[in-house]
């Protein structure tokens, strides 16, 4: 076994493999940016290498920095988790090249499944069902589109160096593929650089079901069973579970001996993940399911498979990579229970998944599920850390397991409905009503279940008088943490013979809200509610719903919503300027990717304006309103969060 590793990453996936090394008495080496300087993983590690700037090209992307590291360090080894240069060849190449060991496949294998159309032309020839669609070398837009046709619309065009969904387009009709084929380039020219693409049918009711392998260097290779991960948004996991719901034998059978026939037709050594759709239009069955690709590392949903078979992944990486056989034998791995993983993101679900960013002011998971189920929680933050534009929103993986699915989503929508985040947007609520999801609950899951029921999903219901009843009790004294347990003494102006009232002045989205909040004799407090709510409630401190308080707001928590109201400070200067209908400002920060006007175009509602790039993602920005532009950003414009992007002429506003 090693002494010691580097870990080439950050954030969740960095603090699980520091966790095993340590449990196997294994020294860790984190890298860090600037933005990371002070970052859990970085806290966790015995050493941390400062590599450069936040922007993950200047830092993380950076091979010869992280290699640098390594030998500076004495680490006999690279671990490089998921991302970043995770599946990079040349990476690899200067890994071993400087006498270290890369904690994964080789480069050989890598390359032979990093581009998806040689990677399918390969599997066809190994005998693995692939696809129906075009994966030639040929890239003329004349051509493309006339595969298209050929295939069958609807299909999808894909991005064939990369993944995470990432220049990835459905297209329903002809009219539409130019449009689809540019965007799909240009994301993954920034993304991958390579903007090359590939085009295949689009399966109607299609599940996206993976198998893990593991390889060894003596020519062994074994399953550990199926994944199911086809609740995805934006072609983007959301909750995955182990085994996939309604999964027969036959299939079972069929899919795992493919995927192992695909790792030992490359010679795979390490973690590896086997991708496949399957046609789920007249249930499972064992001849329509077809390969997709190979995910080359460990996979940001392996606690799933870890829960259900309980071997440790990052474990028999280190174990293999230091020259090791493969821990067990195909005979030896089983299947026991269930387990969901959820995503928790910052993003808001209601604004199309839109990423977010803000201070993780509270933030609070439950200790564990009830009715005996597990669980664990993956994260790479603490209450206190900023979510960073520079890299990618997740704040943690939820895991649960129990002892059937029923148990072990039972036990996920428990977690759910207690963890508490306060300080940025974040999609707890949706993953809660994704999990209580009538078809979700049924197993009837298929990667379009998100997009059909998207509006009901994403949907939060207005906070009742009660809820904004405790936001306004939480921004006095009364309901801080730890307020004294007086009631009287939390509340100016005491007076023996008449009840003093403090007002209290919230917004909530675009609502004003005045309370009055007064002390009462019983030890209770009274709240009531200015039109248009016209309620009077009594709060006991003890029954109150969770609360957290921030700089200049308050979140209060019923089960997985967390409504956030602004407590307006009464000395402050309203901004009017800022408020203004007449500008567009940048939803978070990013790169002003394309300007589809100019000023003094005339332009309607929904009218696209231009593509701002961020988190890795494309986002289009259109027109609020009908209007005249006055001005509007340029084009590679790096922008921060409220700048403004468009401004209308006065007289344009619709």
């Amino acid at each position: 076994m090693f002494g010691k590793i580097l870990i080439a990453n950050r954030g969740e996936i960095a603090c699980r493999v520091i966790r095993t090394a340590r449990k196997l008495g294994v020294r860790t080496v984190a890298v860090y940016s600037d933005a990371d300087a002070r970052a859990l993983h970085v806290e966790m590690a015995d050493e941390a290498v400062h590599i450069g700037p936040s922007p993950v090209g200047e830092s993380y992307l950076r091979g010869d920095k992280i290699v640098a590291a390594a030998l500076a360090t004495g680490a006999e080894a690279i671990h490089p988790c998921y991302g970043f240069l995770s599946e990079n060849p040349g990476f690899v190449d200067q890994v071993t090249a400087a006498g270290l060991v890369f904690i994964g496949p080789s480069a050989a294998s890598i390359r032979a499944m990093g581009l998806k159309d040689a990677a399918k032309r390969l599997m066809e020839t190994a005998g693995v069902p692939v696809v129906p669609g075009y994966h030639g070398e040929a890239q003329e837009i004349v051509l493309l589109a006339s595969k298209a046709r050929e295939i069958g619309y609807p299909v999808l065009i894909k991005a064939r160096a990369g993944g995470g969904g990432k220049g990835m387009r459905r297209v329903d009709h002809p009219d539409d593929f130019s449009e689809a084929l540019s965007g799909a380039r240009r994301e993954a020219k920034a993304a991958f650089g390579d903007d090359r693409v590939l085009v295949e049918k689009y399966v109607d009711k299609p599940r996206h079901v993976e198998v893990q392998v593991f390889g060894d260097n003596f020519g062994n290779a074994v399953h550990l069973f199926e994944r199911d991960c086809s609740a995805q948004r934006r072609h983007q996991k959301v909750i995955e579970e182990a085994p996939a719901p309604g999964m027969t034998p036959a299939l079972r059978k069929a899919m795992t001996e493919a995927a192992v026939k695909a790792a030992k037709a490359i010679n795979y050594s390490g973690a590896g993940t086997i991708e496949f759709i399957v046609d789920a239009s007249e249930g499972l069955k064992a001849d329509r399911f077809w390969f997709m690709e190979m995910n080359t590392r460990l996979q940001v949903e392996h606690p799933v498979t870890e829960m259900v078979t309980g071997v440790d992944l990052v474990e028999w990486q280190l174990r293999v990579a230091s020259g090791e056989k493969l821990p067990k034998t195909q005979g030896e791995i089983a299947l026991s229970g269930h387990a969901f993983e959820a995503r928790l993101y910052a993003e808001d679900a209601a604004k199309g998944f839109l990423p977010a960013t803000g201070t993780l002011h509270h933030l609070k998971f439950p200790d564990a599920p009830p009715g005996g189920a597990t669980m664990r929680i993956e994260t790479g933050v603490r209450a206190g850390d900023a979510i960073s534009p520079f890299y990618d929103p997740m704040i943690a993986k939820l895991v649960v397991h129990g002892k059937d699915r029923t148990a072990a989503l039972g036990a996920l929508r428990e977690t759910l409905a207690r963890t508490e985040v306060a300080g940025s947007t974040v999609n707890t609520a949706f993953l809660a009503a994704l999990a209580a999801d009538a078809d979700f609950a049924a197993g009837d899951v298929d990667t379009g279940l998100i997009g059909r029921h998207q509006e009901a999903l994403t949907a939060i219901p207005a906070p009742s008088d009660e809820t904004i009843a405790a936001a306004a009790l939480a921004a006095t004294d009364a309901g801080a943490p730890g307020a004294a347990a007086d009631p009287w003494s939390t509340l100016s102006g005491y007076a023996h013979f008449h009840t003093l009232a403090r007002r209290i002045r919230l917004r909530h989205g675009e609502e004003n809200i005045l309370a009055r909040v007064s002390a009462r004799p019983d030890g209770r407090f009274q709240v009531a509610l200015e039109a248009p709510h016209d309620a009077v409630n009594t709060h006991d401190l003890r029954t109150m719903p969770h609360t957290a308080r921030w700089p200049g707001h308050v979140t209060v928590f019923e089960g997985a919503v967390g409504y956030t109201f602004t407590v307006p400070d009464p000395l402050a200067k309203a901004d009017e300027a800022g408020a203004a209908s007449g500008s567009l400002r940048a939803p978070m920060p990013g790169l002003v990717k394309l300007v589809r006007a100019a000023a003094g175009d005339a332009v309607i509602k929904g009218q696209p304006l231009l593509i701002l790039e961020a988190m890795k993602m494309e986002h289009l920005i259109a027109a609020p309103h009908d209007g005249v532009i006055a001005e509007i950003a340029a084009e590679g414009a790096q922008v921060s969060d409220g700048t403004v992007l468009v401004r209308f002429a006065e007289d344009g506003q619709g």
